[in-house]
């Protein structure tokens, strides 16, 4: 267990023993440990193991062990220890840890078959029995969040022919509608289609970007855009810069097949990370493939404020779909006042000309059915941000909103009493 910390996924590591609980003295005590130790409680990876004595000193037994731990343990008695006998433990060699906290329930089944750790044929389980994913529902956003679940990086592609695609079992209807930033497959809204089943070969696959590719955009509404992010021993690191620019973020959008940079900006500082630091000031010419080819400062210690965490917004071109579309307010996930994600923005729709063949539109590219009723004059609340579009006029065949006529993006002559909503079946 943690004991005294600020949150259950931090504190001095505590272990039972012979029946009674004392605090864990570990000379060698390393983050390899430390994030078997977080797995293991469901708290994450370990961020961070802090300086001195962090969290006290315990009243109780003191357990004197060395852990060494490898990437495969998933509990902290799976690593080999030697000695573990009561004693005095020196100032400072207590073991201790701050854990990310983000994996607070394991995601259910989803797994890859017929492929490598991380590419081959998609598959789900309901109850006891696994089964494909019908590959005319599946799309980046969900095989992204698949990847993530399965710490394999992110989807790189989901058009692989006839690979992997050979299996038995069913092939499920499920439809999976996902942001891509959800922590697990099952966190997505679903759908599951009545149809006939899908044959083996029209099974959903993915190859995924394997963790080799250690970087990752955190806390934005895609893939594309976030803090950056990067996996060094393990552990996901901050990147602190305070001369961070378009060259820089570049790099990141291009390592990830995101496009181009549309814009390299710094956290808030209510935004700004407390762990483990990665990179302190990147200095990229703009054309390297990857982040680590850049002149770096390496740090893993916390920072103090002497530089900021950096975001990057990518242009999303081909595999991030950066345009996204919700609906907000409403009482269910299928009704209410429809946004548009634009630029790192969530916007409006001004109801002029707004009626059922766009709102259907807006429901179908949802997976919401069709739509019952549309709603015009703030129906679902005023927005706050930006008015995206006005004068929308789809003919209803339209695959999204954003290939429907309307006026250019951010034209309008509106206000957001004026914002329009949907009633999906």
């Amino acid at each position: 267990r943690l004991a005294n910390g600020s949150t259950t996924c931090s504190g001095r590591v505590e272990l039972l023993h012979g029946g009674t609980w004392g605090a864990l003295c570990d000379y060698t005590w390393d983050l390899p440990a430390a994030n078997v130790l977080c797995q293991q409680l469901n708290c994450g990876v370990a961020l961070l193991i802090p300086e001195g004595q962090s969290f006290g000193k315990g009243n109780g037994s003191v357990w004197n062990g060395t852990f060494s731990c490898h990437k495969n343990e998933s509990h902290l008695r799976d690593c080999p220890v030697s000695v573990m006998a009561p004693g005095e433990c020196p100032a400072g060699k207590d073991a201790r840890v701050v854990c990310s906290g983000e994996q607070q329930k394991r995601c259910p089944g989803g797994r890859l078959v017929n492929g490598t750790t991380c590419s081959g044929r998609v598959e789900i389980r309901h109850g006891d029995t696994w089964g494909g994913l019908c590959r005319s529902h599946w799309n980046l956003q969900a095989a992204t969040v698949l990847c993530h679940q399965l710490n394999c990086g992110y989807a790189k592609s989901i058009q692989t022919g006839d690979q992997f695609v050979d299996g038995n079992g069913p092939v499920w209807r499920d439809a999976f509608h996902c942001k891509g930033t959800e922590s697990c497959l099952w966190d997505c809204a679903r759908v599951t289609l009545g149809n006939a089943a899908c044959s083996a070969r029209e099974a959903a696959t993915v190859i995924c970007s394997g963790l080799a590719e250690s970087l990752r955009l955190s806390g934005g509404e895609s893939r594309c855009d976030g803090r950056v992010e990067l996996l060094l021993h393990g552990v996901w690191s901050r990147v602190l810069d305070d001369d961070w620019d378009l060259k820089d973020a570049h790099v990141v959008c291009r390592q990830l097949q995101c496009g181009t940079a549309k814009k390299a900006y710094y956290l808030p500082r209510s935004e700004r990370g407390m762990g483990a630091v990665g990179f302190r000031s990147v200095r990229c010419a703009g054309n390297e493939s990857q982040l680590m080819l850049c002149k770096t400062s390496h740090s893993q210690a916390a920072s103090t404020g002497v530089a900021e965490d950096v975001g990057v917004i990518c242009s999303g071109e081909l595999l991030c779909k950066s345009r996204q579309i919700r609906l907000v307010n409403g009482t269910k996930r299928c009704a209410g006042r429809v946004e548009l994600y634009h630029d790192g923005i969530w916007g409006t729709i001004c109801d002029d000309y707004w009626d059922l063949s766009d709102a259907n539109v807006v429901c179908k590219q949802l997976g919401c059915g069709h739509a019952i009723k549309e709603f015009g004059s703030a129906h679902y609340g005023e927005g706050s941000e930006q008015i995206w579009l006005d004068d929308v006029n789809c003919t209803g065949a339209e695959s999204d909103l954003w290939t429907c006529p309307s006026r250019p993006l951010g034209q309008h002559n509106c206000q957001h009493k004026e914002d329009a909503g949907v009633l999906c079946s």
